[in-house]
């Protein structure tokens, strides 16, 4: 079986996160982070920022910053959710597994990639993010949720660099790396960003995939229904 938890990483999902895999109890917890940012967040768990050093690009500090900031607003940190996966993981005698490519490598060649106009366009997007103010998060997070494929279709026509290199290609990158720890573990959970869920779901050898989403996390009844579906031990909601 594997369970995967679609996340948001600027909202506040430690606790519901920890709940799952306490109850699902897994041989292995795989986390959307490469191996210098798992082993950073380790590291540095009562950091203030999650920046990585000097090395980072600009474009990674400015998303970085951005994330912290939002975070903040919603009493969460940046990567909070992957602690407490990692953390109960650990006690449950799991392998903590990172299987996403290098975030820095990646924005570097996001950002050697993008079109002019796309550079514009993801610029103006951050200057409105800041303008719109703390439901922005709430919002994206309500549209994706009501229509995925509208809401991802949308980006890749506004923004197809970025989906390529920031969705596409990691999808295939960490559904390799699940599907590989899936021939030594039988029973995994997999925590990524919410955006990532089914890309890498249509990937995966294993048909014994069961999904919880970010509005599942967000949504206290919703929620509950999760709790009672990994405490009873069932596949679907």
């Amino acid at each position: 079986m594997i369970t995967v938890i679609g996340t948001g990483h600027v909202f506040d999902l430690a606790e519901p996160v920890s709940f799952i895999v306490q109850h699902t109890w897994p041989d292995a917890v795989l986390i959307e982070l490469d191996k210098s940012r798992y082993d950073y967040l380790m590291n540095h768990q009562d950091a203030e920022t999650r920046d990585p050093g000097k090395k980072a690009s600009v474009m990674y500090r400015q998303a970085s910053r951005y994330q912290d900031k939002t975070a903040q607003a919603h009493g969460a940190r940046v990567g909070g959710e992957f602690l407490a996966a990692v953390n109960m993981g650990k006690l449950q005698g799991a392998e903590i597994i990172p299987i996403d490519t290098n975030a820095m490598k990646v924005m570097d060649e996001l950002w050697e990639e993008m079109s002019f106009s796309e550079r514009m366009r993801y610029r103006m997007s951050g200057i409105g993010d800041m303008f719109r103010g703390n439901g922005s998060a709430e919002a994206a997070q309500a549209r994706f949720a009501r229509d995925e494929e509208t809401y991802m279709a949308e980006m890749r026509r506004r923004y197809p660099t970025l989906v390529r290199k920031l969705i596409d290609e990691r999808n295939v990158y960490m559904a390799e790396q699940i599907n590989k720890a899936a021939s030594t573990h039988s029973n995994m959970v997999v925590v990524v960003g919410d955006g990532h869920v089914e890309g890498i779901c249509a990937l995966l050898e294993d048909p014994s995939v069961r999904k919880i989403r970010l509005a599942d996390l967000l949504d206290e009844e919703r929620m509950n229904s999760v709790r009672r579906m990994v405490y009873n031990g069932d596949e679907k909601i």
